[in-house]
This record gives C-alpha cells, sequence and structure tokens, in this order.
C-alpha cells in the first residue's frame, strides 16, 4: 500500500532533520558553491594560513574564524573530483581501495608510510576498515625527534601508530557521535570522537579535514595531527605535570581528585603554579583555608563537556562545574577566557576528557568577598569611599551582607567628603543579610548596619531600595552579595509631615496642611506620593486667588488631596507614563522628560525626598483638579449625540446627498437648533 503524501513528507522532513551538524554545514557549502557546477563546495581559507574550512551561514556573512578574516574559495566537495572541460566537479572519484585512495585525497605521506611499515597489504586487501588519515602537513609538522623515533623503527613503532588511527569497521560521519569512542586496531585502545554543533569532528581533538571518502575496503577520513595513545586521566595528568603542583595539592584537599580520575567527558582549564602565584598571597590563603571557597573555585575550571581547541572557532558560553559560564572563545591561532588569551598550552588529551594549562586564576564570585567583588565592577569608586570611610572590615570578612554600592557615574563630581554624617549614610548602604534580588518582594523591610529600616519597592520595570533602584544584576559573593544601585541611598528620617516641616521650602505649605485639617493624615502610617508646591508656587498664584483658596477650608483640602497619591512611587520607576489615582479621585500622570520628571506636565524641582511613611517630590506650581479648571463652555452638559455630528463635519454633506440618510440629518439638525441655536 503506498503511504499517504503527507506522511512521506513528513518522513522525509525528519530524515532531512536527523542530519549529522558535519553534513550540516557540508550541505550549506555545497548550496554556496553551486553556482560553480555540480559537487562544488565554498571553502573559507584564513588568510595567511593553509587552514580551511567548510562554511555555515554565520561563517558566510562574517567571514571571519577566530576573529581573522577569510578568503572564499571553490573546490570539489568530498568524494568528486574535476572533468576537464565541463564545469565544477560532475565525477566521482574512483572507487579504490584504502591504499590508493589516500594518495588521492591529500595523504600521501600516510600512504608513504603505509608502505613502509608493512601496513599496505592490509589496507589493500579485503575488509572493512575506517582509518583516521593525517594530511601531509600533520606529519611535517611534527618535531623532528618524534619523527625519527617512528621512522627509525618502521616495523614497531610507526605500525603503531598507523594501527592507532584505524577502526576495523566502515564508520562514517554520522556514525561519530559526540562524546563516544571507538576501538582501534593498536590494542583496541580507545579514540575520543567529539562533533560539535558547530560541524567541526574532532578524533583525540584532532579536526577531521577531509571526510567520507569511500574506498572499495573501508572508509578515509583526512585529519590535520598525527593523534597519539591516552592513557592517563585528568587526575594522573595533574599528578604527573610539574607545573601543575599547586593546583594538585588544592584539588587533594577539596575531595576531587575522584572526579577528576571517574569515567566522563570533562573539560579541566588547569591553572599552572605560575598562576597561583599572581594572586595576592592573603586572597589566595583565604580560598585554601576555606573548603567552600576552594570547592568552588576548582568547578569554576572544570567544564561540563570536552572542548577541543580545534573546535571553537568563534566564541561559545560554556557552563561550568560550579554553575557559573565562562566565555571561550578564540583569536587566530590562541584560545581565549573571557576574551582573555592566557592558555598557555592547549589539548593535552586524557581518557576523561581533555586539559588545557591556563596562567592566570579563574577566580569565580563564590569565592570572593564583597570587596573584591566591587573592585571588579562598575562601583570601584565605592570601594574607594567605603575603605576611606574605615568600613573595609564588614566587606572582607565572613559577616553576612549586602553591600548596596552607586555605580561610578554617580560620583563623575568627584567622591564626596568623609565626615561622621558620611559614614553613617555608608553604613546605612550594608544590609545585615545577604540577599538575593529575585527573593525580595515590594515592602520588605531590610535592616541596615546604621540601625536604619529600608523598605522595598517592586515595580514593573525596576526594583528599588528606598530611592535607589538595582542598575545591575546582583553579585553573590561567599558571605555577602553586591548589589549596584543608581544613586547614593537616602534613608528616610521622618513621615511626611516631619520632612515639609524641617525643610523651609514648604512652609506655606505646612501652613496650609494644618488649615485643611490634613495634618494627622500625612503623619500616619501609610505609603503616600506627596507632589509638594512650594513657596514660590503658592506665591505665583494670583493674589486674590490664593487668599480665596486659603480662605475656604473645604476647597484648599480638596486641592491638596490632589497633590497626594496612596502609593510609593520613586523616580527609577518612572520611564513611561505612569497615572497614580489622587486622594481626591483625579488621576496623576507622572512622566519622564529629558531627565526631569514631570507631573501633569510640569517638571519636578526635586524628586525622592523620602519619609518613613512616602516620597516627596517638590514642585514649583499649585497643581489643579479637572474640575476646578476653566471650562471652555457654559456648565450645561453637552448632548453625546450632538457632540458626536458637530465632530463628523463631512457627515453632513454626505448625509444631505444620500436619499436615506437626508430625512435623518434633518431631524439632527433641527434637535440641535432646538438645543444650542445654529450649528
Amino acid at each position: 500500500m503506498a503511504r499517504p503524501l503527507p506522511l512521506l513528507l513528513l518522513a522525509l522532513g525528519l530524515a532531512a532533520a536527523a542530519k549529522s551538524p558535519y553534513q550540516q554545514v557540508l550541505q550549506h557549502s555545497r548550496l554556496r558553491g553551486r553556482q560553480h557546477g555540480p559537487n562544488v563546495c565554498a571553502v573559507q581559507k584564513l588568510i595567511g594560513t593553509n587552514r580551511k574550512y567548510f562554511t555555515n551561514c554565520k561563517q558566510w556573512y562574517q567571514r571571519k574564524i577566530c576573529g581573522k578574516s577569510t578568503v572564499i574559495s571553490y573546490e570539489c566537495c568530498p568524494g568528486y573530483e574535476k572533468v576537464p572541460g565541463e564545469k565544477g566537479c560532475p565525477a566521482a572519484l574512483p572507487l579504490s581501495n584504502i591504499y590508493e585512495t589516500l594518495g588521492v585525497v591529500g595523504s600521501a605521506t600516510t600512504q608513504l608510510y603505509s608502505d613502509r611499515s608493512n601496513l599496505r597489504p592490509e589496507i589493500e586487501g579485503p575488509g572493512s576498515f575506517t582509518i583516521f588519515a593525517p594530511s601531509n602537513e600533520a606529519w611535517a609538522s611534527l618535531s623532528a625527534e618524534t619523527l625519527d623515533s617512528l621512522v627509525s623503527n618502521v616495523n614497531i613503532e610507526l605500525l603503531n601508530a598507523l594501527r592507532y588511527h584505524m577502526v576495523d569497521k566502515r564508520v562514517l560521519t554520522d556514525d561519530l557521535k559526540h562524546g563516544t569512542t571507538l576501538n582501534s586496531m593498536y590494542q583496541n585502545l580507545p579514540i575520543q570522537i567529539h562533533h560539535y554543533p558547530n560541524g567541526i569532528v574532532t578524533v583525540n581533538c584532532a579536526r577531521l579535514l577531509k571526510a567520507d571518502h569511500h574506498a572499495t575496503n573501508g572508509v578515509v577520513h583526512v585529519i590535520d595531527k598525527v593523534i597519539a595513545t591516552t592513557t592517563n586521566s585528568i587526575q594522573q595528568i595533574i599528578e604527573t605535570e610539574d607545573s601543575l603542583e599547586t593546583l594538585r595539592t588544592a584539588v587533594a584537599a577539596s575531595d576531587l581528585s575522584s572526579l577528576l580520575e571517574s569515567e566522563g567527558q570533562y573539560t579541566l582549564l588547569a591553572p599552572t603554579n605560575e598562576a597561583f602565584e599572581k594572586i595576592p598571597r592573603e586572597t589566595l590563603n583565604r580560598i585554601l583555608g576555606d573548603p567552600e571557597a576552594l570547592r568552588d573555585l576548582l568547578n569554576h575550571h572544570i567544564l561540563k563537556s570536552a572542548m577541543c581547541a580545534e573546535a571553537i572557532i568563534a566564541g561559545l558560553t560554556m557552563e561550568t562545574l560550579e554553575g557559573t559560564t565562562l566565555d571561550v572563545g578564540c583569536s587566530g591561532e590562541e584560545l581565549t577566557l573571557n576574551g582573555r588569551p592566557i592558555i598557555a598550552n592547549k589539548d593535552v588529551l586524557a581518557t576523561n576528557g581533555v586539559v588545557h594549562f591556563v596562567n592566570e586564576l579563574l577566580i569565580p564570585d563564590s569565592a570572593k568577598t564583597v570587596f573584591e567583588l566591587a573592585q571588579e565592577s562598575e562601583v570601584s569608586k565605592s570601594t574607594d569611599l567605603f575603605r576611606q570611610a574605615g568600613l573595609s572590615s564588614h566587606l572582607t570578612g565572613s559577616e553576612q551582607v549586602t553591600l548596596l554600592a552607586p555605580v561610578n557615574n554617580v560620583f563623575k563630581d568627584g567622591l564626596p567628603v568623609i565626615d561622621s554624617n558620611m559614614r553613617n549614610l555608608l553604613l546605612n548602604h550594608i544590609v545585615k543579610e545577604q540577599l538575593s534580588s529575585k527573593y525580595l518582594y515590594h515592602g520588605q523591610k531590610l535592616q541596615t548596619l546604621g540601625d536604619k529600616e529600608l523598605r522595598v519597592f517592586v515595580y514593573r520595570n525596576n526594583l528599588c531600595i528606598e530611592n535607589a533602584c538595582i542598575a545591575a544584576h546582583d553579585k553573590r559573593g561567599r558571605f555577602g552579595t553586591l548589589f549596584s544601585v543608581d544613586k547614593m541611598l537616602t534613608p528616610p528620617t521622618g513621615s511626611v509631615m516631619d520632612v515639609l516641616k524641617a525643610d523651609h521650602r514648604f512652609s506655606t505649605l505646612v501652613a496650609a496642611i494644618q488649615s485643611a485639617g490634613l495634618t494627622e493624615n500625612l503623619n500616619r502610617p501609610g505609603t503616600f506620593t506627596v507632589f509638594a508646591p512650594t513657596n514660590e508656587a503658592f506665591q505665583a498664584m494670583p493674589q486674590g486667588e490664593l487668599n480665596k483658596l486659603l480662605g475656604n477650608a473645604k476647597e484648599l483640602a480638596n486641592i491638596l488631596k490632589f497633590h497626594v497619591a496612596d502609593e510609593i512611587l520613586v523616580s527609577g520607576a518612572v520611564t513611561a507614563l505612569v497615572r497614580l489615582k489622587s486622594m481626591q479621585g483625579d488621576k496623576l500622570e507622572v512622566s519622564m522628560k529629558n531627565n526631569v520628571i514631570h507631573i501633569n506636565k510640569e517638571p519636578v524641582a526635586e524628586s525622592d525626598i523620602m519619609a518613613t511613611n512616602g516620597v516627596i517630590y517638590a514642585v514649583n506650581s499649585v497643581l489643579q483638579p479637572q474640575a476646578s479648571r476653566p471650562q471652555e463652555r457654559g456648565d450645561e452638559p453637552a448632548d453625546p449625540t450632538l457632540e458626536i455630528f458637530k465632530q463628523a463635519s463631512a457627515l453632513s454633506k454626505v448625509s444631505q446627498r444620500n436619499p436615506r440618510l437626508a430625512p435623518v440629518y434633518s431631524r439632527i439638525l433641527a434637535r440641535m437648533k432646538e438645543n444650542s441655536g445654529a450649528f
């Protein structure tokens, strides 16, 4: 029975989706080269080198590999060759045995050594083999000492080396699964395979250059290195390498030895003795003496999967065992970590992964003090301020705190002078417990080292503590957390009425509040936002209007209530238009324009004057509710139907021309004349 067409299409789609990353990249290269004829692949070549890569979509448009420029060339896709006088590469390579195929695919040196080592009869004869054949350049790059040791004993050393490059079955790239091993034909020693999402395939960290060359007795894959047997685990490499002596001591103290000798596929970014020596002795001793910090430090150097250097052709974000991420990238021939070329020796292969030696220690946030967190971020000027104030001890020890550190831009005009008031203010920037911003909630109260109580405000677009809003993701250290905030904190010092009375700018407002009988309201616990008219605002009113307002307690209370909302809105929460309901009932519109807060389109003179029961904004005008504003027409309410027709001016002409609408329009026009005279 024929398969229904939709199911057939689905099956074809699933088959296409099942292509390996290598095959997907090869297909893209073939698509880019098809204008040059059949079976032509586009290849990117690093300028100044012989390194070539089949191109994926991203690389095609960027024209860069490891940050270096490439040129595009076009050559026959694997398994095809040119025919004189014809376009492209229309002919499949002649199918021959593995020995003959080696000479065709650019591995003539491997072919030569196969002959010398007496491997030739085996790879010419019947069977099913796969050989990972080093390119001619790979053999040439071996040191003279290594090459001499091989060719001086061709029947043993060279033969064994070649047989380690072989598998006794046919293995195509689709069979080369990431993280798998193949048993070689030399003592069944394993060959490690990694097949990365970017299409790179590595064999013991040697990159596959030309793959899937079929032969009558197997398959040939050309690789860019001569691979060697691997018998040591990561732990054994640490134990035998002199340059990793300090790391060896640290691993033993952290009980990570069993992990690093267990089965798995890890990448160890192994800090050398030199890397440890670069760290201040006090910092290093603190970490080595703290089992939890030490374990976090070491886990930060272990990636969850094996990452060979050849697989890195652009930036990657890799997860560590500690749960953090590292940016692993490359710049030309150098590997980089977090953008820095600190990898001294790469691709030391182990039975359970790969080791890269690094000459700088990567200290995770979780092993740092709050002071160290702050020094390395956009709040470094704050650390100078806390140091000058003699508060470093709270930020460098085991005291559990959260530092609210203003960003450097707050101090663009210089650091403030340290006196007793400033020291007390800085103490109120240190909260008594280690917090995480994702667990903060609206209305939460925080206790500071200065014995002040701070409130948390959660808004749609911001998270604020009093008037200061968090400006970056928090950094969590060993004992403390760093919150970067957008301004210096101003803890509340009293109720709204207390604050207004203490500020001479609001003496008229205070008198008006008392006259209107609202003092008790603004003294009680609450969550008020008060747009407080200054003395200047009242003086700007016509004298008669001001006298009338102050002489009418009911009207005065109504106006004053229009200046108060029953929720706290700090300036950091205002990025677009925010509407608040005033205690009078009408809406207040708060907006931001040119970095200045506006209330009902009037600029605010000063923002975020914090009180225990609210926040105050100083304004230089008295706001008027909608009902108190002059009306353009009389007090008679408008007829909604008539208003609609007045605004639709075009309707009158259309209606008069339309025989069906003309009688309706005539009746409406008559009503309009009765109610308001001529239209």
